[in-house]
Order: structure tokens, then sequence, then C-alpha cells
């Protein structure tokens, strides 16, 4: 009977907490598609859309003062300058995402590509980012560090869509200005793995960490491996500190070689390793096979989150980094 009971106090939860999804989705839709229109009135208020600052700011000051008094908070110059920047942004209602929220669609707005917006937007869906996601992959550049927008590539579901130079890992706790050991940098990425992931980017699994491989002659520890379900193959990551190194290049080669023959699956695409290293030499970049093979990557990651403007310097040498060693 207590089983029952426990099966049907399930069931009614189940039912609660869907209606409660149900309406909050009603809801969020109705604010995006109230303030879109706002947005949208405001702008063609605005002699068809042609701007001009003084009248639109006079304008907008008064609206936020009438429609204050008489509807309260949530309608001040400054969310009413959103709705103008939402329309604007997005102007086809038909083509908004209704499962992200205003606070998404504040942030969106201040990108200053529809690229980015884009980019964002889809990631925002594809990954679940909250809010507060959202804006720490915002500020750490994360689009401008995608291996794909460094190069005029537009395939989809490429390694390249999801690689990102560098990787920014604060989330893990470590200081930036001690010896940190690839061991406890491998032991707080598992301990922080789903801010790991996230970071990462869409479709990896984890896999194992120090996965033990057995040949003819010798054993094998790989530091962590990860299965991505967009890509459909496995991805081996090899943990360095210090400069990159023509052997750890090697390494990481022979695993690949190695995972392929012993590891994967017939339906599996050709694995791809990636060193993840705390300095990275570019010319054992240029010179290695990790410039001829489309399986073997190396990203540099940082423990902290720098400055925008250093992160926009970083970000902006490695670009030319790599049109050099493309070219």
């Amino acid at each position: 009977m207590d089983g029952e009971k426990s099966l049907l106090l399930q069931s009614i939860k189940e039912v609660i907490l869907e209606s409660r999804k149900q309406v909050f989705r009603m809801a969020n839709s109705a604010l995006l598609q109230t303030y879109w229109q706002i947005g949208k009135l405001i702008i063609e208020d605005e002699q068809d859309g042609n701007e001009k600052a003084i009248y639109g700011k006079a304008t907008l000051k008064n609206l936020a003062t009438e429609l204050t008094m008489e509807f309260g908070k949530g309608f001040d110059e400054r969310n009413l300058n959103n709705m103008r920047a939402f329309f604007r942004a997005f102007p086809i209602w038909n083509a908004l995402r209704t499962e992200l929220s205003w606070t998404h669609y504040r942030l969106l707005c201040r990108l200053d590509t529809e690229a980015k917006r884009n980019y964002y937007l889809q990631e925002s869906i594809s990954a679940n980012w909250n809010s507060r996601t959202l804006q720490r992959q915002i500020n750490s550049l994360a689009f401008e560090r995608v291996l794909e927008h460094k190069t005029e590539s537009s395939e989809k579901n490429t390694i390249q869509n999801l690689i990102k130079d560098p990787y920014i890992f604060e989330f893990l706790g470590l200081q930036q200005d001690v010896k940190n050991t690839e061991r406890k940098i491998e032991t707080a990425i598992i301990d922080h793995l789903q801010h790991f992931l996230l970071e990462f980017g869409n479709g990896f699994a984890f896999v194992a960490r120090q996965q033990h491989i057995i040949t003819d002659t010798s054993d094998f520890y790989l530091d962590l491996v990860f299965y991505n379900y967009l890509l459909k193959c496995f991805v081996i990551i090899d943990l360095k500190t210090g400069n990159l190194s023509h052997q750890d290049v090697g390494q990481l080669d022979m695993y690949v070689r190695m995972y392929d023959d012993l590891k994967r699956n017939i339906d599996d695409n050709p694995t791809i390793g990636m060193l993840l290293c705390s300095e990275k030499d570019e010319t054992i970049v240029k010179y290695s096979v990790l410039n001829d093979k489309n399986s073997l990557f190396a990203s540099k990651y940082l423990l902290h989150l720098p400055k925008e403007e250093e992160l926009k310097q970083l970000v902006e040498q490695d670009r030319l980094n790599f049109d050099l060693d493309n070219n």
C-alpha cells in the first residue's frame, strides 16, 4: 500500500511540475512578445527606424515616466532602451527562441555582430546555459576563441566548431602563479566536470580518467578520454604543464593511433587528440604533425580569467599565429 501511495505521490508531483513549466513558458513567451512589440513601436516611431538621438532620448524619457506611473517597474528608460535594442537585434518575431529568458536576450542584444548573437543563442539553447553562464561565456570571448572563427570555414559538426584556444579554467580554483602538477589539474577537472564540459563545448561526454591501454609490450595511461556524440568520435586529452614539446606531440599521435586500433568501434569516426598545455610553442605547432593533421590539436589553457583587453590581445595574437601556420 505504501508503494502505491508513493507512486501516486510521485505521479502528482510530476503533473504539478510539468504544469508549472508550461505556465512559465507561456508567461515568458508573453513577456518576450510584449517587449518585442514595444521595441518595434519605438523603432517605427523614430521615423521608420532612422534614429535621431535627441528626439529618441526625449521620447524614451517621457514614455518611461508615463508607463512607470501606470504600470510600475519594468518600463523605465533603461529597459525601454533594452526593448528597442531587442527589436533591432531580432526584428523577426518568429525567429525568436522563447525557451530563452528576457535576461538572455538583454545580454545577446549587446553583442556587436549577428554572427556572435547567433552563436551564443544556439549555444545557450543546445547546452542549456542559464543567463549567468551566458554572461561568463561572453565575458571570456568564447566566440572569438572557437577555432572555426579563426578561419573562413562554415562547415558544421567539425572539430573546429568545438575546439577553443585558449581555454579558460578559472572555475578549477587553482592558482596561476604556482606550480600545478598535471595530476592536480586533472583531479580539479574531474571535481568540476560539469563546468569543464560547459567550457569545452557541445556534445562531450566523460569516458575515463587515466584509462589503461595494454599493448603486446607496454602499458599506457591516458589522462582524460571523452566521447563527442555530435562528431561520433573519441577525444583524448593529454594535459601538459610548461612548454609544449615535440615529444608531447609524438606521444599524443601514438595514443590516437593506438586508440583507433584498440578501442574505436566500427561506427565511430577517427579518434581526435588534444594537447592542453599551459604554454604553447608556436614553432612546435608549425613544424610538427599538428600542422598537417585534422586529428591532432594543441590549445593553451589559463587558470584565471584575464581582463577583457588582455584576453582580446591574446585571442588576436593566436588568430595571427593560426593564419601564419595555415598560409
